[in-house]
């Protein structure tokens, strides 16, 4: 069954809900400015060093007599509207999903198992706490909406850049590849604030001197021989070290790319790995947590729409849960947003019942979604399975988080179980989000060692409570978010590179209470809290295909919009060309 633009099955309902939601806003907005006014991210308080001493506190002492008298004038019809806009959120479908006209249909469908038998897929999560204002400053993050289109610009600017893939050739170890997403241009990116950029087109570069051009088509394979000589790198390599990896032209292009060589990435089963200062170029599906506010929601899918035609968004339940009981009342949707490239064929929504506190407020849940892909050499039709969501967030409720585990693994076998057809192929099966715990604090130990880790793999996960070497934690210490060592994705690159900044901006283990953390162990590396996970399954997968992972992605291009660190995967999924009908 297709799915409904409007999660309301008719206009009538629609539009009693617009009118209920239209009494409401004004006095919800009002209540936001005067919470916002009171309450400074770091940045503002340094900007407000540079005026006069008296003007800020004129702008609270004002600021928040204007807006409590708004707020008292418009409450009554706020009421108003929510006797006539709870009950309607009964017959609410769980997501507005908007569909853009593609210009042909082949720019929907992946062509690479029909010609070749094998394709590659991006995915991408990130969580932009896109709260209301005044609720997103306790992160020490503001002006929702201004990240919102900021973010979007971004995003587009990474994701549309033509994909080269560097293969690095060793004579000393014949056969080992580095596979690299990373591209030639790139702008000057602009710290937080510089709303107005547009996300400009792709550029092929003229070539000069020590640099490389893009070719127009969109996926490019770029063999580099290695030397295993002690001779140092020159400019024109397109391997250059972590130091010189970040600087730029003169005509403001950066330096050809480089794949991050550490011991990490040369052990036996480890993964390509890579810092970048953008989005991976092509990314398929794009997962996004913490979207809360609407508007924000709406200005993503604004700005997106052109790269990914179907976008699922104000995902969630709404009022009282279940409907006609007071026992949990939801006034946040579940912050997730996902984007794709892909045509949805299915998706199916669940709320957590078991969230507790401020968690509650929010009708956090797993979205799972079925996409169609293409079709095989054999004209059997090709489909992937997507699923994100985001757990519960309070420190020390490890028991919460294992139930919400438990049903996020029930929920998506249901899902799969009723949509699967006898006659299609599955080539791929990913599940990300942000976890809220993390694989190195004690005090996660009761999620580290949870059944679903043994039915998804996690590429940086060496074990329960053990990363591998190379791993880098996602959730940044917010006091510090602009700080000039991350408050640019090239600053914030240099810095994840280095151990010893990155224990400067990176949230450390949580240890249990009562006992020392003791961290890291003798010889290990500083890694940090990695709560944005993203895992991808085999065993559901049609028998006859084999995943290999191409690069896993740690993104900085949001510095200075988000306290979390963007997670990049790149999977090839190869299909056995000689499989059974």
């Amino acid at each position: 069954m297709a799915l409904q633009v409007s999660p309301f099955s008719n206009c009538f309902v629609a539009g009693g809900h617009a009118v209920g939601w239209a009494f409401i806003v004004p006095c919800f907005w009002f209540l936001d400015r005067l919470l916002a006014v009171c309450k400074t991210t770091t940045l503002e308080k340094t900007q407000s060093l540079e005026q006069e001493c008296y003007l800020p506190p004129l702008k609270v002492f004002f600021g928040s007599i204007t807006f409590f008298i708004l707020f008292l004038i418009t409450a009554p019809l706020a009421f108003l509207g929510l006797l006539l806009w709870a009950p309607l959120q009964a017959c609410r479908r769980p997501f507005y999903y908007h569909k853009e006209a593609p210009s042909s249909p082949e720019q929907e469908t992946h062509k690479g198992f029909a010609l070749e038998g094998k394709a590659s897929f991006g995915f991408a999560t990130a969580n932009l706490c896109l709260l209301p204002d005044s609720l997103a400053r306790f992160n020490n993050l503001g002006h929702t909406q201004h990240r919102a289109t900021a973010i979007a610009q971004r995003i587009v600017e990474g994701v549309r850049r033509p994909h080269i893939r560097i293969f690095v050739d060793s004579p000393s170890s014949c056969g080992t590849r580095s596979p690299s997403s990373t591209t030639l241009p790139i702008t000057n990116s602009s710290t937080y604030g510089a709303t107005d950029r547009q996300a400009p087109a792709p550029v092929n570069p003229h070539s000069e001197e020590g640099h490389t051009s893009v070719p127009k088509s969109d996926n490019h394979v770029v063999c580099v021989p290695c030397d295993d000589t002690e001779k140092p790198l020159t400019e024109s390599s397109l391997l250059n070290s972590n130091q010189n990896s970040n600087q730029q032209d003169q005509t403001g292009h950066r330096s050809a790319p480089r794949a991050l060589l550490s011991q990490g990435l040369l052990q036996q089963d480890d993964v390509p790995w890579e810092v970048s200062s953008m989005f991976p170029a092509n990314v398929d599906i794009l997962c996004l947590e913490e979207v809360f506010d609407k508007r924000a929601a709406q200005k993503l899918t604004k700005v997106l729409r052109p790269m990914y035609g179907h976008i699922l968004y104000d995902i969630g339940v709404y009022a009282c849960q279940p409907p006609c009981r007071c026992t949990a009342f939801k006034f946040f949707n579940s912050g997730l947003f996902l984007a794709s490239r892909f045509p949805v064929l299915d998706a199916q929504y669940h709320w957590f019942p078991n969230s507790r506190g401020e968690d509650a407020l929010a009708a956090k849940g797993l979205l799972s979604a079925k996409v169609l892909i293409g079709q095989n050499k054999k004209q059997k039709q090709v489909v992937g399975y997507f699923n994100c969501t985001h757990l519960h967030a309070p420190e020390g409720e490890g028991e919460v988080r294992c139930e919400q585990l438990n049903m996020v693994t029930k929920w998506i076998g249901d899902f799969q179980a009723a949509s699967r057809e006898p006659d299609e192929e599955v080539v791929f099966d990913v599940l990300c989000g942000d976890f809220n715990f993390d694989n190195c604090s004690p005090d996660d130990t009761l999620e580290q060692n949870h059944c679903l880790f043994e039915e998804y793999r996690d590429p940086c996960r060496a074990g329960p409570g053990k990363e591998k070497p190379w791993v880098i934690g996602t959730l940044l210490e917010q006091p510090t978010l602009y700080e000039d060592d991350v408050n640019t994705p090239e600053n914030l690159q240099r810095t994840l590179e280095s151990e010893a900044l990155r224990k400067q901006y990176i949230s450390p283990p949580v240890p249990t209470e009562g006992c020392a953390l003791v961290y890291p162990e003798t010889g290990q590396p500083w890694v940090g809290r990695r709560i944005d996970y993203m895992l991808y399954r085999e065993s559901s997968i049609s028998e006859h295909c084999r995943t290999e992972i191409e690069e896993v992605t740690f993104i900085t291009q949001l510095a200075g919009l988000t306290d979390h660190i963007p997670v990049g995967l790149r999977l090839n999924v190869i299909m056995d060309p000689d499989c059974d009908d």
